[in-house]
């Protein structure tokens, strides 16, 4: 059975291969600005630095930087590197995204000229720098609690509390409605700019903060720096218009494992491809990934979600419109599901897949004909 859902993700790959666009988005959507410009074809790559060297560090995972660089990727996606919440902490480690300070580093991961040390020699090696960040909510020890609870939504009784419908007991919701705390958090975004020099932001929960939030904060950010924006959102295109250069393609993601399971045709996924050719705003384009921190730990494996059909629908994320995700050990055939809450080392001994994902990435960048194709292939 899975043979032929194999064969249905093929027939997509082919037809998108050689049917649609390469590049993010078509050629007549490109924006003409500088982070544009650099961001085209652009492959990016999801660091979980907790589990990716027994150390855990900045300084063990730089020593991956040149096999990174041989891979092909462009952009290094950091996952949130600062201090992590004690109180109402889940696990031992805690979750990344439960932040304690905005301006400080994660003392399990270095010092904060460990960072800039890390962030300087990507830069020299080519790698743009992405860090990831958390405006829709903060730890409950971040110095904001007790400084300023009114930045915070409160229930009837005054109590601060977690983001409504949702069970992210370790933190707490801000209040947008809250002008001082927007500029707060603008000034926390542009600390990152100024201080390290990274290239652009992943902004968790991006369509749970107001649209015009993010206008502002792109607009103060660009002034400092042009920066490369992804949101984690599907669902708000208008974020696209203004503030973003790019959001999740979880409808791909979602067809990508209906189609290995047999609940999805190739129909679907050349629908959805029409959509985003359709309705995203020119120059946008969403991120293609068939996992990353969320999926692996919650979800399962890429074995247990794709079988037999991995190694096509990874394909198609390089072939069809929008920037490929590569995630933390998918090049090394990811086997596990990864703790969150606590250590749990990726197993770096077998690079399964080190030589297919060059050649996906070397396909998106050089657009050979369909000829070159079947030859390489």
């Amino acid at each position: 059975m899975k043979k032929i859902f194999f064969m249905v993700a093929a027939t997509i790959l082919f037809f998108t291969a050689f049917m649609q666009p390469v590049a993010q988005g078509s050629d007549s959507k490109q924006k003409s600005d500088e982070v544009s410009e650099w961001a085209k074809d652009d492959v990016i790559y999801e660091v979980n630095v907790r589990q990716y060297t027994e150390e855990g560090t900045f300084e063990a995972f730089e020593k991956h930087l040149p096999r990174l660089q041989e891979l092909g990727v462009d952009i290094l996606w950091f996952m949130p590197v600062y201090p992590i919440s004690e109180e109402n902490r889940k696990g031992t480690l805690g979750s990344y995204y439960s932040i304690q300070d905005y301006t400080a580093i994660n003392p399990e991961f270095g010092t904060m000229e460990d960072f800039e040390q890390l962030v300087q020699r990507a830069h020299d090696m080519g790698f743009k720098v992405m860090l990831d960040f958390v405006p829709n909510h903060t730890g409950w020890d971040h110095d904001w609690i007790s400084e300023h609870p009114e930045w915070y939504i409160q229930n009837e009784d005054e109590e601060i509390v977690q983001p409504p419908g949702t069970d992210w007991t370790d933190v707490a919701q801000l209040d947008y409605e809250n002008e001082e705390m927007r500029k707060a958090m603008i000034e926390e975004m542009k600390f990152w700019v100024e201080k390290a020099d990274i290239d652009g932001y992943r902004m968790d929960v991006a369509g749970r903060v107001p649209a015009d939030f993010w206008e502002d904060a792109k607009k103060e950010l660009d002034e400092v720096k042009p920066i490369y924006m992804l949101a984690e959102d599907s669902d708000n295109l208008n974020l696209l218009e203004e503030s973003f250069d790019a959001n999740y393609g979880w409808p791909f993601l979602g067809n990508a494992i209906g189609v290995a399971n047999g609940e999805n045709t190739a129909e679907d996924i050349r629908t959805y491809i029409s959509d985003v050719e359709e309705t995203y705003p020119e120059g946008t384009y969403p991120m293609n990934f068939l996992t990353n921190h969320d999926e692996n730990s919650w979800n399962g494996t890429n074995e247990d979600l794709y079988g037999e059909a991995n190694e096509t629908l990874a394909a198609l994320t390089f072939t069809m419109p929008g920037m490929p995700l590569i995630y933390s050990g998918e090049e090394a055939g990811l086997d596990k599901m990864l703790e969150f809450f606590e250590k749990d080392e990726i197993n770096w001994n077998n690079l399964s897949m080190q030589k297919y994902y060059e050649k996906l990435i070397d396909l998106k960048k050089r657009k050979p004909s369909p000829l070159e194709w079947k030859l390489r292939w």
